[in-house]
């Protein structure tokens, strides 16, 4: 992102009546903002950059920049912040754990801490099979971690995945990632054995039908299609899945799909990789987002929210897939302690707080607030979402669906210009993902400030 963003125009559609936490004292970006972003440019790999928001400290759902601007945080970077930013008791136990003990020999040896996680997150996974837990550092590695699971239990060389989603950015985890062409572009070859099948976007069904009349065609066609002819199901590993997909576009499947898939997968004893990176940790309002479609996993991967803020993932999965030796797969930083703690306490506060029901009557609000949204803008074309986890889809025209992407950019611009961090998803869509403690009077003001923004694009890009 270029520090050359044109500041916020001072106009009359540009003032808010009910602004209670954002405050903009600079044009975005202010001037200590911009040399950053010079330095930065000039230092750091070329990466993925959002906007021009320079940030020096977060509490709760705020964010304040460099130069004293206030930000109303709608992206909980990336989903990582469910209990806002530096909630205390995380920050406490952060500081307890680091006094006593940082490191001592990674997976080599015994720690309390690293056990009790473990049990947490066991118990937490939906079924009654007893599971167990691989520690990690990051979402991409807990997919690695799985996919090498799954082909080491099974003998099978293949992972079948859909069209759109997302796993990561490594080159295990990117031969499952399909979201953008620019993720894979000139990284082939991968590690091999990736299978794409078209994924549940009812609002853009690559088959031309809609549910349920199509009697989830795009599950039978795997059967009726693929297995007889591409795929030999006796080669594929495992189905790996967002059951609510990210990066993709936040694509809510059908009630029914995953029963539907899995009555096809497991008569071939293919596994059910749950990628809950984004999805999971109560953004959907409950613990893992699988539980609202009916199914047990064989494994889940996690990351993102698990430490709020402190780098860590996990695989969990059916403890009759642990292997039976040592040293098939280990890592050095997995399960770090500061970084356990760190979960433990997110955990701690998810209870104590009662996140999840937050994040459904929370979501649900939202989600009316954006349905409003969608009656006064025809360029709305789609509000979906489950929990926390919500997303319009902007378009140039409401029958033909043709992704608005220009407009969609503009908005999200406007929108770090107004005090309000937002982020893309899919082609043309935005969503809204803020810390789990968020309340109604945090929605209003940033829907009020969507609100101005989607006028000033439209203005400014037709």
């Amino acid at each position: 992102m270029s520090s050359s963003v044109a500041p916020v125009k001072e106009s009359k559609e540009s003032k808010s009546t009910t602004k209670l936490h954002v405050k903009i004292v600079t044009p975005i970006p202010g001037p200590k903002a911009k040399e950053i972003i010079r330095r930065d440019q000039a230092s750091i790999m070329t990466s993925t950059k959002s906007g021009p928001v320079v940030a020096a400290r977060g509490k709760g759902v705020l964010v304040t920049d460099v130069d004293g601007n206030v930000f109303l945080d709608f992206a909980s970077g990336v989903g990582v912040l469910g209990t806002g930013h530096c909630h205390p008791h995380v920050v406490e136990a952060v500081k307890h754990q680091a006094e006593e003990l940082m490191h001592f020999a990674g997976t080599d040896f015994y720690y309390e801490v690293q056990t009790r996680l473990a049990e947490r997150l066991a118990k937490s996974a939906p079924g009654d099979n007893p599971k167990k837990v691989f520690y990690t550092n990051s979402g991409a590695e807990s997919v690695e971690a799985a996919i090498k699971m799954a082909r080491w239990q099974s003998g099978r060389p293949m992972t079948l995945g859909l069209i759109g989603a997302f796993h990561g950015r490594t080159m295990g985890a990117l031969s499952m990632t399909s979201s953008r062409p620019v993720q894979r572009r000139r990284f082939n070859a991968f590690t091999g054995g990736g299978t794409h099948i078209p994924a549940p976007y009812c609002y853009r069904c690559p088959y031309k039908l809609e549910y349920p009349s199509c009697g989830l065609y795009c599950v039978k066609i795997l059967d009726e299609l693929y297995f007889s002819s591409v795929l030999p199901p006796e080669d594929v590993a495992a189905f790996i899945v967002e059951p609510v997909m990210g990066e993709g576009g936040y694509v809510v499947p059908p009630k029914d799909y995953f029963q539907a898939i899995h009555k096809v997968l497991k008569p071939h004893g293919i596994l059910h990789i749950d990628d809950e990176v984004q999805a999971g940790v109560g953004r959907t309002g409950k613990m893992w987002a699988i539980e609202h479609f009916g199914v047990v996993p064989d494994m889940i991967t996690s990351a993102k929210a698990l430490g709020s803020g402190i780098p860590i993932g996990a695989m969990i999965f059916d403890q009759k897939l642990d292997y039976p030796v040592q040293g098939a797969h280990s890592n050095t930083f997995g399960g770090n302690l500061v970084a356990c703690a760190a979960a433990n306490a997110t955990l701690d506060v998810m209870d104590k707080e009662r996140l999840l029901e937050n994040a459904s009557r929370q979501g649900s609000y939202l989600k009316k607030r954006l349905e409003e949204l969608k009656e006064k803008y025809m360029v709305i074309g789609d509000v979906r979402g489950v929990g926390l986890m919500v997303a319009t889809e902007f378009v140039k025209d409401r029958r033909t669906k043709e992704p608005a992407i220009a407009l969609r950019d503009e908005i999200e611009q406007e929108a770090y210009r107004r005090g309000l961090v937002l982020l893309g998803c899919g082609k043309s869509g935005i969503r809204y993902i803020p810390p789990l403690i968020v309340q109604e009077e945090h929605i209003d003001e940033a829907v009020e400030i969507l609100d101005a923004s989607i006028a000033h694009a439209l203005k400014s890009v037709g």
